[in-house]
């Protein structure tokens, strides 16, 4: 048995020097054109966007196949230097804190520490590195252990792909729930398009009007209360009515396109969340910095994961809430400034009804929602494939489920209600984004822009040549005049 173990042992390191070509070559085979196709098939995918016109979804293509190299990279220098991890040593002593789970209580279990339970245990499978070559017998010669496993490395780089490739697949699914659920806003688009005076109400009192009447209730500290409360319970049934589409439309029109009463405010919120969504789909460095500290928390008996799998849920209703509690910001302005024209109520877009005054701080919160959420179901799965679901390491398995439905429920809601309502809620500030042009005139506008900036130098330039050559020339008539 013991020499059967040592043959297994001895067959799992064999390298390259010992290994039939033919197999190499398979494998090398295998893995290049399962590549090429996934290139060629994002390659293709990204030609027929452009085809179509959708150059802002061609661009979040692009970010994420920068992201996916990025990953590559990441795995390449994991391959690349786990021979110099392997030569990182510390003391035995070091590997006794912060462990995801706790250390076996078998007497031998301190005796063979460094030998067993730091090189490799998974599903039960035990790995020692003395049979790992020169390498691994580096650190046990010194009566120390490696930092850092083959094993482990392996695992990891597994578990960063998996997560980044969650995190793109969960948003981009996310994205296409929430623009589905604005298809009504199409429609009613299409019919204030088609007719001038619809949804006009020649009315007396501004407070008759719908729109008003929905959300405005009265004054004092109770009716605040009530309009907050309506707005958390709001974000869960008809985030947006078609008097909140029509009001907030009508709104930004006449503080931004007030020559254009026909501009299509739908079209515009389309083209700006796809600019805004290369942004969400990516993997920026604060939320690498996040994944470290994720990393670094999972300590058994802490369960802090539990108790962070509550913070992006919590954070999706507060947001929801927020953005639900601003159009009814609008519509209690426009029932105390008692403002209409020709019987349409217009609600006034500003930056102060948002938190520290920055839409744009709602964008940065989903991304953040988006890759925690993202960064549970991966490793809920990674966990569950890769050590069982009764590994000490998942923890509690009623804590496992409840991290995996909040989780789960969180997407539901953000693809539902949350990014619907910043779509149309987001535009609501003092400024526009220049998606309002559409591709073409963008275009147009930045290499305007680009040309007067080159023109402006180069006319600074030769006026600076212009100058120099006159200081010159007077330069050398006062030298002559001297002499």
């Amino acid at each position: 048995m013991a020499g059967g173990g040592g043959e297994a042992g001895a067959a799992a390191d064999i390298t390259l020097e010992y290994t039939p070509t033919w197999i190499v070559a398979s494998v090398c085979s295998v893995i290049v054109v399962i590549s090429l196709l996934f290139e060629r098939m994002l390659h293709r995918l990204g030609k027929r966007l452009l085809k179509r016109g959708r150059k802002t979804q061609y661009e979040a293509l692009l970010k994420i196949q920068k992201e996916l190299m990025l990953l590559g990279f990441i795995s390449l220098m994991l391959g690349v230097f786990q021979s110099a991890t392997q030569k990182i040593c510390v003391k035995e002593s070091v590997m006794h804190h912060l462990l995801p789970c706790p250390l076996p209580s078998s007497g031998h279990a301190g005796a063979k520490y460094g030998a067993a339970v730091f090189t490799g245990v998974l599903g039960g499978a035990r790995r020692l590195l003395s049979g790992g070559g020169a390498v691994d017998d580096y650190c046990l010669r010194k009566g120390k252990v490696p930092i850092l496993s083959l094993e482990a490395l392996h695992q990891l780089d597994i578990f960063i792909f998996n997560l980044a490739v969650t995190h793109v697949v969960l948003s981009l699914l996310t994205f296409v729930v929430g623009v589905a659920q604005t298809k009504n806003w199409r429609r009613w688009e299409e019919k204030l398009q088609l007719n001038d005076d619809c949804g006009r109400q020649m009315i007396k009192n501004v407070q008759e009007y719908k729109f008003v009447r929905d959300h405005f209730k009265g004054h004092g500290i109770y009716w605040k209360i009530f309009g907050w409360m309506r707005s958390f319970f709001k974000q869960f049934y008809g985030s947006v009515t078609e008097e909140d589409y029509t009001a907030m439309r009508l709104g930004f029109i006449a503080k931004h396109c007030r020559g254009n009463p026909k501009f299509n405010f739908y079209n515009y919120m389309i083209r700006a969340f796809e600019a805004d969504y290369k942004k969400v789909v990516g993997i920026s460095w604060y939320l690498w910095v996040l994944l470290m500290i994720l990393l670094l928390l999972n300590v058994h008996g802490w369960y802090i994961y539990t108790w962070l799998s509550l913070a992006p849920f919590i954070l999706l209703l507060a947001v929801g809430c927020k953005m639900e509690h601003v159009i009814t910001e609008l519509a209690v302005e426009v029932a105390q400034k008692h403002t209409a024209i020709e019987g349409d109520v217009v609600v006034a877009p500003s930056d102060d009804f948002f938190w520290f005054h920055r839409p744009k701080v709602v964008l940065y919160l989903i991304h953040f929602i988006l890759f925690q959420i993202a960064f549970e179901i991966a490793f809920f799965f990674w966990l569950l494939l890769a050590y069982g679901y009764k590994s000490c390491i998942m923890g509690k398995h009623a804590h496992a489920i409840a991290r995996l439905v909040l989780s789960v429920a969180s997407r539901i809601i953000c693809g539902y209600s949350t990014l619907p309502l910043y779509v149309i809620v987001s535009h609501m500030g003092s400024s526009f984004k220049k998606a309002i042009f559409d591709d073409n005139v963008s275009e147009d506008l930045v290499n305007w822009a680009q040309s007067a900036r080159r023109r402006k130098g180069k006319n600074k330039t030769n006026a600076d040549v212009a100058t120099s050559s006159t200081d010159e020339r007077h330069g050398g008539a006062v030298q002559m005049t001297s002499a």
